[in-house]
């Protein structure tokens, strides 16, 4: 289990083309509620002709970002960029100069047998060049995760394989649109990808091998505006949290308030979080009721849930 507030903070990681022109002016101006995350695209957002254009573009945001913020006071997000592939996370380093200090990190998309060990020494060889660490975030999506044969093998391969670099692994995310794509699937706004057993059933996978080690995102959720588009991102938030995932993915900026209040912490959850981490040492009993006799907290039983708990109020707050 990841021991810092720092891999649940991710939150609302909100999805802009690496080619946005208002990008930065948007940062700096603090156009958008606070706290989120913020990925830049140059995978699926970029046709492959205009590529060079808009790591061009996004370099020059960046640095924009990086001066203004060394002049004056504004929230910075956690800046992430989607890469293609490894060779593109060096090209932007190289790119980048002085401006990689306030990049957090690369997302990895498409992440698979075929392309993880690249990745990991691309990453590897980053981070030697770096001052300050350098993360990464690998996308679960890849269409062999549909086959029931050989899945199971694929992800615990990928977990072995992604041990050599852990403490750098911020989250792992799950494409919950590229996994509904490939059996022609779309949720409405008045349902849950919980719902949508086949995609559920990789989601699970996924949480089942990496749950206790990493943390592991929710899923895009696809509407901003509508009738029922926020009743239907928070049930299916709970339906996240319920099933262990932390964080969104979102794509536009009226998301980001509703999964940072989704995240907050009950009072309740929060006081008996407390209670199990700080249980008497000198007590016979590793079992009671809590404060208001509503449940049973046992110490041993509940100090993981406790835990987590902790870092999610210190990241998103208390409701």
């Amino acid at each position: 289990m990841n021991n810092s507030v720092l891999y649940y903070s991710v939150g609302p990681l909100l999805y802009c083309p690496a080619n946005s022109a208002t990008i930065a002016s948007s940062i700096i101006t603090q156009k958008f509620r606070t706290p989120f995350s913020l990925a830049l695209c140059l995978e699926d957002t970029i046709a492959d002709a205009f590529v060079s254009d808009a790591e061009q573009i996004l370099a020059k945001s960046l640095g924009q970002i990086f001066r203004q913020h060394t002049e004056q006071s504004f929230y910075l997000p956690r800046i992430f960029i989607r890469v293609r592939n490894p060779l593109q996370m060096l090209r932007m380093t190289k790119a980048l100069g002085s401006s990689m200090e306030i990049l957090t990190g690369f997302i990895l998309p498409k992440f698979s047998p075929e392309n993880a060990s690249d990745y990991i020494h691309t990453a590897i060889l980053i981070n030697e060049r770096s001052a300050k660490p350098v993360y990464v975030m690998p996308i679960y999506e890849h269409s062999s995760f549909t086959d029931l044969r050989c899945c199971h093998d694929i992800l615990y391969t990928l977990k072995d394989q992604l041990a050599e670099i852990e403490p750098l692994v911020l989250n792992i995310r799950t494409g919950g649109n590229d996994l509904c794509h490939l059996y022609g699937l779309r949720r409405h706004d008045t349902e849950s990808i919980h719902k949508i057993m086949p995609v559920a059933r990789i989601l699970s996978d996924i949480m089942t091998v990496y749950g206790t080690d990493y943390v592991v995102s929710g899923p895009v959720w696809e509407y901003y505006n509508g009738s029922h588009w926020k009743e239907g991102l928070i049930r299916e938030i709970a339906d996240d949290q319920l099933c262990g995932f932390t964080g969104k993915t979102v794509i536009h900026p009226n998301q980001i308030e509703v999964v940072n209040n989704c995240y907050r912490v009950s009072v309740t959850d929060y006081n008996d979080a407390k209670a199990i981490l700080n249980w008497n040492g000198a007590s016979a009993s590793l079992v009671s009721g809590n404060t208001v006799r509503e449940r049973m907290n046992e110490h041993k039983t509940h100090s993981r849930w406790a835990m987590r708990t902790l870092f999610l109020a210190d990241a998103y707050g208390i409701a």
